[in-house]
């Protein structure tokens, strides 16, 4: 009789990602959400925002848009982003028009590693 392999426990569940984006306009006293995942995984959660970069920016007038066209192509600050949301931390992205101000974030739920 053999036993079944047995895969060592952490001891900690593995991290889920609560990602979000809103608007927050300059003479609102709310925001207005923009779109809300769960993600099971780092990776996933900046898969998010940078979809949700994409549809923000596509909506933004050349100018402004500028920053979240950027983001969108450094790498750099994706490996950066990634980095952080491994380590337990959440990574968050503004951006801007005249009168809105855009904020995505993702952050890691329960225990961090």
């Amino acid at each position: 009789m053999s036993a079944s392999p047995v895969t060592p426990s952490t001891g900690s569940p593995p991290l889920s990602y609560l990602c979000r984006a809103a608007a927050y306009p300059l003479n609102e006293v709310r925001p207005i959400p923009l779109g809300a995942h769960d993600a099971t995984s780092p990776r996933l959660a900046l898969r998010w925002l940078r979809e949700r970069t994409q549809h923000i920016t596509d909506q933004l007038d050349a100018a402004y848009a500028r920053p979240g066209l950027h983001w969108l192509t450094d790498e750099a600050e994706h490996g950066r982003a990634l980095a952080y949301l491994t380590s337990g931390t959440g990574y968050q992205l503004t951006l801007h028009d005249e009168s809105t101000r855009y904020v995505l974030l993702a952050y890691p739920t329960g225990p961090t590693p």
